[in-house]
């Protein structure tokens, strides 16, 4: 996931990209697998919950400090009165809130410590630890029967010397297939640490390991290691894979790769690793229901703003489907909104494949896809934003029939299209009324930077209108003071 204007940190790596349009943040993302239920359920209710954060939100006057806010799944979805929101100054959340913590700027659920209820990994790689400034942290707030908890544990950096920005990026997942969950957390620098084999309530893990993945460590100009983590089973071995988003290392200059790193029985190895299509945001859902993760890659910038950089670009941005087989990662598409019948033209800095995630919509057993495109210019309204559905079968995701695109100019969807907007900041699909089937859930940059999340249902075949709601950061407890930016990154 990627957000705007935030840390300092991120403006580099996005000029590299964007020719300093906006920055983007590296976030967390995690796949569903044999560790945790398809959907978030920090109360154990059995219905989907939602977490989300606040990065750049003022706590006590401390600008950037940052929140995190559960959302709470129910039968009618996701409501303002039904939610937990935090910050380093809610009791027993470990640290004190700081201007510039970003508090929420990477986050991955799990059930860290076995009781039944999901648990939250948050990251704030801006906060000051001791004398180290932007050395980061990574703190663990624990489910319980009535949602996330303030009571939370920091996960100690066992090497502060060797980086900053600890906790930049996050990802949940059973990487050695021991039935507990891992975690992996990077920061700047190439080298990623992963906590195995679950999390106790007072922050020790089973055990811990290193794996450095082949991209770039951050530099004086590009201060990003990897910029996105993504754990799923791309070759249904029952254990989770990684993949990184990053930089090349045979190069100085800022090439995206993507590599997948399989899951072993010893943990994550860089042994078979394979470099995959270019992109900064990642996803892995199953979308011809063969068995195997696919993995989804948005590459968002225009065709030729990389140079050779980026050979397989195109004007408006794209998205690429690599599939999953019993050997990894396998064959590759790419399509954009000028192919098939997807929703829209393809045109320069709309920034499709901005942000995409995976879910079952309709119940067939197939991950459906959406993709946003938050850049999306609707009529005299710029950077307003677009999110387009589209569905899997058996044959992969279906260009020529059935996709869908919501704007807040789209019937029934709450607001209206404006400047700025950026419908699509973030999303997710989410199975949020208990009901078997995903629903969209879409964060925006709304009213001037406070942001919002809209809730879109699946009526059980597609996404609907019907029962929509939008939540904005003044009903959640987000102070709306400066651009708090709610919404822009979810819990994966």
């Amino acid at each position: 996931m990627h957000t705007f204007p935030r840390l300092t940190l991120a403006t580099a790596t996005a000029a590299a990209l964007t020719g300093g349009l906006l920055t983007f943040s590296a976030a967390s993302a995690s796949a569903a697998d044999s560790v945790k239920v398809a959907r978030a359920d920090f109360n154990g209710d059995g219905i989907g919950d939602i977490a989300t954060s606040a990065t750049t939100a003022y706590v006590s006057g401390h600008k950037g400090a940052g929140q995190v806010i559960a959302l709470y799944g129910s039968a009618t979805g996701i409501t303002t009165a039904k939610r937990t929101t935090l910050s380093q100054n809610s009791p027993g959340v470990p640290g004190t809130a700081e201007a510039g913590d970003a508090f929420g700027e990477a986050l991955a659920y799990a059930d860290f410590n076995g009781d039944g209820y999901d648990d939250l990994a948050v990251g704030a790689p801006g906060e000051k630890v001791g004398t180290d400034t932007d050395g980061g942290t990574v703190t663990l707030l624990w489910g319980s029967k009535s949602g996330l908890t303030g009571k939370g544990v920091d996960i100690k950096d066992p090497s502060p010397s060797a980086h900053d920005y600890w906790g930049l990026t996050l990802a949940a997942g059973d990487f050695d297939g021991d039935g507990k969950a891992d975690l992996a957390v990077g920061s700047s620098a190439a080298t990623l640490w992963v906590f195995k084999g679950g999390i106790s309530t007072g922050g020790t893990p089973g055990g811990r390991y290193t794996v450095k993945p082949p991209v770039q460590s951050g530099t004086g100009s590009n201060p990003y290691g990897p910029m996105k983590l993504t754990a799923g089973d791309v070759n249904g071995d029952g254990r989770s894979d990684l993949v990184v988003d990053g930089y090349e290392t045979k190069t100085s200059a800022h090439w995206n790769t993507n590599y997948w790193l399989p899951g072993t029985s010893r943990g994550l190895t860089v042994t078979g690793a394979k470099a995959l299509k270019s992109g900064v945001v990642t996803g892995i859902g199953d979308v011809n229901g063969d068995g195997y993760g696919d993995i989804v890659s948005g590459a968002a910038w225009d065709a030729g703003s990389g140079g050779t950089a980026f050979p397989d670009s195109a004007n408006g941005g794209r998205v690429a489907i690599t599939y999953g087989s019993a050997a990894g990662p396998a064959k590759a598409t790419m399509f954009n909104q000028n192919s098939g019948n997807v929703p829209g033209t393809s045109e320069k800095g709309d920034k499709f494949g901005w942000e995409i995630d995976l879910g079952d919509v309709n119940g067939d057993g197939c991950a459906d896809l959406v993709v946003s495109a938050p850049y999306e210019d609707l009529g005299s309204n710029t950077d307003t934003g677009q999110v387009t559905v589209l569905y899997g079968s058996r044959t992969g995701i279906d260009l020529a029939s059935g996709a869908q695109s919501f704007a807040q100019s789209t019937a029934g969807v709450p607001g209206d299209d404006e400047k700025d907007d950026l419908f699509g900041a973030d999303i997710k699909l989410d199975d949020v009324t208990g009901d078997g089937r995903a629903d969209l859930v879409v964060g925006s940059y709304e009213n001037g930077g406070d942001g919002a999340v809209t809730y879109l249902p699946s009526n059980g075949s597609k996404i609907t209108t019907t029962g929509s709601r939008a939540l904005p950061a003044n009903k959640l407890g987000v102070s709306t003071t400066g651009t708090p930016q709610l919404g822009a990154v979810f819990a994966d």
